[in-house]
């Protein structure tokens, strides 16, 4: 049966992850001053969405779809993270076509009857002012491959094609380069294989609309089709999608622009990107490549950039540690400031502590934080973060009398 509150709620009650309002006594000790509320607990407006917190869920593949449904696992899973009181919650990579799935396990939005589970996720987590989004993507030459959890994907093993499973397929690439000698070598997209991936983009981007998804994410990050058509390390094309810089980000413009046209302007449009490709010695994509194509995005109204890296070349070195990817996202944060841009920027990586996220947001370096690892060990996280930060906020109505009190 679906759930809706349906009686009144207590006066001033906001709801799960919203600073406590002054006039709302419940008998708690505790006090919010106005001048001491964090960043990362204020609000935050991007076009017609209205975030109660800088507190995102990011997309995490969790390889549990059975045709790209999805299923009691991902109700579970993503309406949790609604309870605990997350702002929004962007929902994993969920291919565009069924080629385009990372796994055989990934959610897909290919077809219409897909809607109906991603509608009952976003449908109850409205019911916590939750907001969700969607990060829809094509995998590209990491396609077919085996879910992490499984044994051999740690090796980046393909399924192959031909495989008794079923479970694998062809995979496709701006060019027949491998991502490394254990992966499928991808079949050249001919023109008319884009133009396809293009309308797919656009299609899902009509099935979100009818799901009543909040904002939607342009995957373009972590070495999937955009990214690979984005480097010059993973695209040799000859013909107008590849070469040149305006060549190489052609694919990911034309995907924008047909997602625009169906995605209302007064709705948020993202996009991921992955700002530095870590193979310095390969002329690989760069931070300054990512400045410049996030200052083209901006003109072709997309409202948030997600800022990630990596994962684009078997040859990466990254050096993984605490915020290691903050001071990308702060240099194109400081590029769009600079040039007195619009356009909001995220951080995401090994972000684990409220004060670490607030110190991001104080320092302009981002306007969201998004959480991976950390909501998979919590999913009520921000619940977390303000007992960190010893600061009064509400709870999922249910579980109010489990609120944590400071004496004054």
């Amino acid at each position: 049966m679906e759930f809706k509150y349906r009686f009144n709620k207590p006066i001033n009650y906001t709801s799960a992850g919203s600073i406590v309002n002054q006039e709302y006594n419940d008998g708690a000790n505790e006090i919010n001053h106005d001048n001491d509320k964090p960043i990362l607990f204020s609000q935050i407006k991007i076009k017609n969405l209205k975030l109660k917190n800088r507190i995102v869920v990011s997309p995490m593949c969790q390889y549990s779809s059975f045709n790209g449904y999805f299923n009691d696992w991902h109700f579970s899973h993503y309406t949790n993270f609604a309870k605990g009181g997350a702002s929004l919650v962007i929902i994993e990579a969920t291919s565009v076509v069924p080629e385009g799935r990372i796994t055989y396990g990934d959610a897909g939005i290919w077809k219409d009857s897909q809607i109906d589970g991603l509608k009952r996720i976003v449908d109850f987590s409205h019911e916590f002012d939750t907001k969700i989004g969607i990060q829809l993507g094509h995998a590209g030459r990491k396609g077919s491959s085996i879910p992490l959890f499984l044994e051999g994907a740690r090796n980046s093993n393909s399924i192959p094609s031909n495989d008794p499973s079923g479970n694998g397929w062809n995979v496709y690439a701006p060019s027949s380069i491998q991502w490394s000698d254990k992966m499928s070598i991808p079949i050249e997209m001919s023109i008319n294989d884009i133009e396809n991936v293009i309308e797919s983009f656009k299609n899902a981007a009509i099935r979100c609309i009818k799901a009543g998804i909040d904002l939607i994410e342009i995957h373009g990050a972590h070495g999937y089709l955009i990214n690979q058509f984005l480097s010059s390390t993973s695209n040799k094309r000859t013909d107008s999608y590849g070469g040149s810089f305006n060549g190489r980000i052609k694919l990911l413009i034309e995907i924008v622009k047909a997602v625009r046209s169906v995605w209302s302007s007064e709705k948020p449009l993202a996009v991921r990107i992955s700002a530095d490709e870590w193979v310095d010695d390969e002329n690989g994509w760069d931070l300054i490549d990512s400045i410049k194509l996030t200052e083209i995005l901006e003109s072709l109204d997309v409202d948030l950039i997600d800022v990630s890296t990596g994962g684009n070349n078997s040859k990466q070195k990254i050096t993984s540690k605490p915020l290691y990817q903050v001071p990308f996202s702060h240099e194109i944060k400081q590029s769009i400031l600079k040039r007195s841009g619009k356009l909001l920027v995220s951080s995401v990586g090994l972000i684990t502590t409220a004060n670490e996220a607030e110190s991001i947001l104080l320092s302009n370096s981002s306007d969201l934080i998004m959480f991976g690892r950390a909501f998979l060990r919590n999913p009520f996280l921000p619940i977390e973060f303000a007992h960190q930060l010893k600061l009064r906020i509400d709870y999922t109505l249910q579980y109010q009398p489990s609120r944590i009190r400071y004496a004054n």
